[in-house]
C-alpha cells in the first residue's frame, strides 16, 4: 500500500494562502531545515492539527544566489521537500524585496493577518523581522496579541456572553474557536417527555452562577458511551406544559437514538445551531412534532458535517 502523498502549496508572492479556518505559521529562513528549524516547523504543524488550522510556513528568497550566511546548505527543491515532509501545507516564499521595507507593525498585518489569517505564530529565539530587522520576538509577541479578532473587533468574553444571550450562536462559536458546550450533571425532570410526549429528555439545568444562553431550540450533539449522538435541546420555561410565568428555566435534550440511565453523569453537550425560539403550542402533539423534527434536522445536520 502506498503512503499518503503530501502536497505543499508553494507561493512566490505576497498573496493569501488557503487557510479557511486560519493558520498556525512558522517564520524563518530555514536554510538547512536543521533540528532547530524542525522544532519550529513541527510545533506549528502540531498546533494546526490539534486546533483545526492550516499548517503554514513563511520564508523568503534572496536576490540572485545570495544566502544569509555563506553558501546555501540545501537546494530550493531539497528545502521544499524537507519542509513538506514535516507536514506544512501552505508555504509562502516571496522575494525579500517584497517585504524588507515594511515596519514591524505593517509586517504583522500584511503577512500574518492578510496572507495567513494566522491564529498562532512560531519562530526561533533569534528571529527578527521588519525594516532594518527592527522587530524581535518580544515585539512579535506584543503585536500578535490583538490577532484574535472577530468582526473587526477584539475577541472578548464580554462579546461571547452577549452573543450567547442574544441567540447568535454562530458568532459565539466563531469567537470561542469551538462549539459552546456545557457539562452540567443530569438531574431528574418531571417526566413529561417520556410519559406524555414520547420524547424522553436528558435534563442538564443551568446552575445559578452559570451564563444562560438565549432561550430556544438548538441543534446539539451529546457525548455518550464514547461517541457523539445528534440531539435537539430546548432551553426555556416550557409554556406548553407549565403555565407558571415564574417557572424555572430548564435545559432538556432529546437524543432520538439513545436510551439509558444517565442520572448523576455529566456528559458534554455541544451547541451547534440555533433553530427557533420557544413558544406555546396548542396541543402536546404539536410540541412533540417540533421536538422530533428538530431531532431529525440534527441528524441531517451532523451527517453532512465533518466535525469530529
Amino acid at each position: 500500500m502506498k503512503g499518503i502523498e503530501r502536497s505543499m502549496q508553494i507561493y512566490h508572492s505576497m498573496i493569501p494562502v488557503q487557510a479557511p479556518k486560519g493558520s498556525a505559521v512558522a517564520l524563518g529562513y530555514f536554510d538547512g531545515v536543521h533540528c532547530g528549524h524542525r522544532m519550529v516547523l513541527g510545533s506549528a504543524v502540531r498546533y494546526a492539527a490539534e486546533n483545526g488550522l492550516t499548517a503554514a510556513a513563511f520564508t523568503f528568497e534572496l536576490p540572485g544566489n545570495q544566502t544569509l550566511k555563506g553558501g546555501r546548505i540545501l537546494s530550493l527543491a531539497q528545502k521544499h521537500r524537507r519542509i513538506e515532509s514535516l507536514g506544512v501545507e501552505q508555504y509562502l516564499e516571496p522575494p525579500f524585496e517584497a517585504f524588507r521595507d515594511l515596519p514591524p507593525e505593517v509586517f504583522v498585518q500584511k503577512v500574518l493577518v492578510d496572507c495567513f489569517a494566522a491564529k498562532a505564530v512560531f519562530c526561533g529565539d533569534n528571529f527578527t523581522f521588519g525594516a532594518r530587522a527592527a522587530g524581535n520576538v518580544e515585539m512579535l509577541h506584543a503585536l500578535c496579541e490583538p490577532l484574535a479578532q472577530y468582526g473587526a473587533q477584539a475577541v472578548s468574553s464580554t462579546r461571547i456572553r452577549a452573543a450567547l444571550e442574544e441567540g447568535r450562536l454562530d458568532d459565539a462559536n466563531a469567537m470561542l474557536g469551538a462549539p459552546y458546550a456545557i457539562d452540567w450533571t443530569v438531574t431528574h425532570g418531571k417526566g413529561v417527555g417520556s410519559s406524555r410526549l414520547g420524547t424522553p429528555t436528558v435534563n442538564q439545568n443551568y446552575p445559578p452562577d452559570a451564563l444562560q444562553p438565549c432561550t430556544g431550540v438548538y441543534l446539539t450533539r451529546i457525548w455518550l458511551e464514547d461517541r457523539w449522538w445528534p440531539a435537539a435541546t430546548g432551553i426555556g420555561r416550557r409554556p406548553t406544559v407549565d403555565e407558571d410565568a415564574n417557572a424555572a428555566v430548564t435545559c432538556e435534550t432529546y437524543v432520538p437514538d439513545f436510551s439509558g440511565d444517565l442520572y448523576g453523569q455529566a456528559p458534554v453537550l455541544e451547541f451547534h445551531r440555533y433553530l427557533c425560539p420557544i413558544r406555546k403550542f396548542r396541543t402536546l402533539e404539536e410540541l412533540s412534532d417540533l421536538i422530533r423534527r428538530a431531532a431529525a434536522q440534527s441528524k441531517e445536520y451532523f451527517a453532512a458535517q465533518t466535525v469530529k
